[in-house]
């Protein structure tokens, strides 16, 4: 008997683009080249009978240090996190050390990442006022996603906070500009509410809902005049989701499990410090907005915001406590687990977790179960009830702020290019992560 595929996926519930379909999945040279009943025509078969089969997630939005402050990560520990997550493809944020900010750069990560990398993979560049006329080459170079722009400080020393510069970087290039929107003039008036110490409870005083309302409301209002999309990272606010739904034309929308799931004030009682990330998680009334924009389609995307810190680090006193938790391993679980409570569909944690990542970055070949697209499949078992632990995670920092949740949904493999990289808790084999390529670029 011939064997065709390279790999078939057989027995599972299949989520295609039309639905869930009981069907196996082959896969060719990387590609997925057919369904149906299967049986027997694989190289290699995984068994998923009983399971669930996803579209790879994408998770858009991760900080894996690498070069710069490797101890608390590196492209190799991040994305080994990722895959034992579920996680088939990640987009590196640009605030590392030195920034990525020129083509020289961005071919470094890419070297680095080649042969160490678990999940395929794209790096932002950094926008700033030094570099904003370079920006439209600069997003073209192989391996870049696109333009992440800081209009607010957090983590790391890229910043553009003036409305010229924002308006150079929005007028430089076509490709879609990621935004870390909170005003940098309203941060630096109200720092002085925490500079010489207080309770980490007032980290969403400082950074205020104001705060972010104003950056969002000046980038939309520049978008608008530059004609030039963009992607609001992580947005916090119920005010926003306001401004949003009516800027849908030019604006994509990112939420992250952590401000969907935790709220303040218990999360800073419980956790302290280990709560602390930029924008802020803030009180059941923003979660509570956060998922009615998912359930009236405002939201885009969901990634991880993952920026670890060292037990460590973290335990300093506030604020010199830094800002960020880990997250790219827990993604998935967390999203299974509103699926399990009926906070939203399947079908819409697929669109957010890998659909939407796709459509918003013009990702060619990934984000769908389809014939001749890549063989990125993330398998989950729905019912199985895990616990999260610290123990789990992968990442150098060693802690999740999840660390004892009980959750129902679990990632038991994770298939990139036809590659089995992750089965039930364990890589197989070595790092193989690849360059994603986008459409508008050609790469």
């Amino acid at each position: 008997m011939t064997t065709p595929f390279d790999l078939v996926v057989q027995g599972g519930t299949v989520y295609t683009p039309g639905g869930p379909v009981e069907t196996d999945v082959g896969i060719t040279n990387g590609r997925i080249a057919g369904f149906g009943n299967l049986k027997g025509q694989g190289k290699a078969t995984y068994d998923a009978k009983g399971l669930t089969v996803l579209p790879g997630v994408i998770d858009e939005q991760v900080h894996f240090r690498e070069p710069g402050p490797t101890h608390k990560e590196d492209l190799a520990s991040g994305s080994l996190g990722a895959v034992l997550g579920g996680v088939t493809a990640v987009f590196e944020m640009p605030n590392t050390d030195p920034p990525t900010a020129t083509a020289d750069l961005i071919a470094d990560k890419v070297k680095r990442a080649t042969g160490r990398m678990w999940s395929d993979f794209a790096f932002f560049v950094g926008a700033t006022p030094e570099n904003a006329d370079q920006l439209k080459d600069l997003e073209r170079v192989q391996g870049c996603c696109g333009i992440k722009m800081f209009m607010g400080s957090s983590t790391g020393s890229l910043l553009v906070a003036d409305d010229a510069n924002v308006a150079r970087v929005l007028a430089s290039g076509s490709r879609r500009v990621t935004v870390h929107s909170e005003d940098d003039d309203r941060l630096k008036e109200r720092n002085t509410m925490v500079a010489a110490g207080a309770d980490v409870s007032m980290h969403p005083q400082w950074r205020d809902v104001e705060t972010a309302v104003r950056c969002t409301t000046r980038l939309l209002k520049l978008a608008h005049a530059a004609k030039r999309r963009v992607q609001v990272l992580h947005v916090t606010t119920a005010e926003e989701m306001e401004l949003l739904k009516d800027h849908k034309d030019i604006a994509t929308v990112e939420v992250l499990p952590q401000h969907l799931t935790l709220a303040s004030p218990e999360c800073y009682e419980r956790l302290g410090t280990l709560a602390q990330m930029n924008p802020p998680i803030r009180d059941a009334r923003h979660r509570d907005a956060l998922w009615k924009a998912i359930n009236d389609g405002v939201v885009d995307c969901i990634g991880s915001d993952h920026a670890p810190h060292t037990l460590e680090e973290k335990a300093k006193p506030y604020p010199r406590s830094p800002s960020g938790l880990p997250g790219v391993q827990t993604l998935l679980p967390i999203m299974l687990n509103h699926v399990a409570e009926g906070r939203l569909t399947l079908q819409r944690m697929i669109d957010l977790t890998s659909a939407g990542a796709a459509r918003i970055y013009g990702i060619a070949n990934k984000g769908r179960i389809a014939l001749g697209y890549d063989g990125d499949l993330t398998v989950v078992d729905l019912k199985a009830k895990r616990e999260i632990t610290n123990k789990w995670i992968a990442s150098k920092s060693g802690w999740t702020p999840f660390d004892g949740m009980t959750v129902t949904g679990w990632p038991k493999a994770t298939i990139i290019r036809g590659n089995i990289v992750m089965r039930d808790d364990e890589v197989q084999g070595t790092p193989t992560g690849a360059v994603v390529r986008f459409q508008e670029t050609l790469q």
